[in-house]
């Protein structure tokens, strides 16, 4: 499957050891009872077997901004067969020292990735998106696809609901959140739950930048990467690195 895992594949036996403690520790994660993660989307793509899996080196290799292009694209190309409730979640080789490190230099290689997959991506920007961060429509795109992007990492302790072992990515297509949404009820009741888990998940207050897509105060790329306090950048860096390339797609 062009380097995408799925839970149970015969090809798990040919991991290496870090990568199968990465799932055994993402799987524990999400089928945790006890203490259920907060995201009840996440959760169902996940006991639905949705979720496709892959590995990509350090974060900061240079080499590493092509493997997580190499998997996006391969996850785009098939992503609509892989159901309803799908994401594609990459996990880094995380140098152990690494792991000590502050939120804020994760959140640096976060966007230096974002930019990266932007300067290797072969399709031309959606015409119906704008391309400033700071509208409230824009989102991620690649392969000419809409992404939500969620980011966690070893340095958040206040913030489990964005903590992971090694730096993870979780990438959702618009198009399943689209599906989400078509009953607005539904989507109120498990918003409002998941909200609650949120709660008692995290010990800290809900992050003030978790809003709702397309309403006049929200910004996606505020969402990507939350940090461990209520704080956040004022700017996108996303955007900041573009202008600096002199180049929107």
């Amino acid at each position: 499957m062009n380097g995408l895992y799925a839970h149970g594949s015969s090809s798990q036996d040919q991991l290496l050891a870090w990568e199968k403690e990465a799932l055994e520790k993402f799987f524990a994660k999400m089928g945790d009872k006890e203490k259920p993660f907060p995201c009840i989307p996440a959760t169902i793509g996940f006991s639905m077997n949705q979720l496709k899996y892959g590995f990509v080196g350090s974060p900061r290799r240079d080499t590493t901004i092509k493997e997580i292009a190499s998997l996006l694209s391969s996850y785009t190309e098939q992503s609509r067969g892989f159901g309803d409730y799908t994401s594609l979640i990459i996990f880094f080789e995380t140098p152990e020292e690494m792991k000590e490190v502050p939120v804020e230099e994760f959140e640096q290689l976060f966007w230096e990735h974002l930019s990266g997959l932007n300067g290797l991506d072969k399709f031309d920007w959606p015409e119906d998106l704008p391309q400033d961060p700071h509208n409230p429509i824009w989102e991620f795109c690649f392969n000419g696809e809409k992404y939500f992007m969620y980011c966690a990492t070893p340095a958040h302790k206040n913030r489990k609901s964005r903590h992971f072992d090694v730096l993870m990515l979780a990438i959702t297509p618009r198009w399943v959140l689209q599906e989400f949404n078509k009953s607005k009820s539904y989507a109120k009741r498990i918003k409002a739950q998941v909200r609650k888990r949120l709660a008692k998940y995290d010990s800290i207050s809900i992050h003030p930048d978790l809003n709702t897509y397309g309403a006049e105060d929200n910004f996606e790329w505020r969402q990507y990467f939350l940090r461990d306090d209520d704080t956040s950048l004022s700017k996108c860096p996303y955007h900041q690195v573009l202008k600096f390339l002199g180049k929107h797609k």
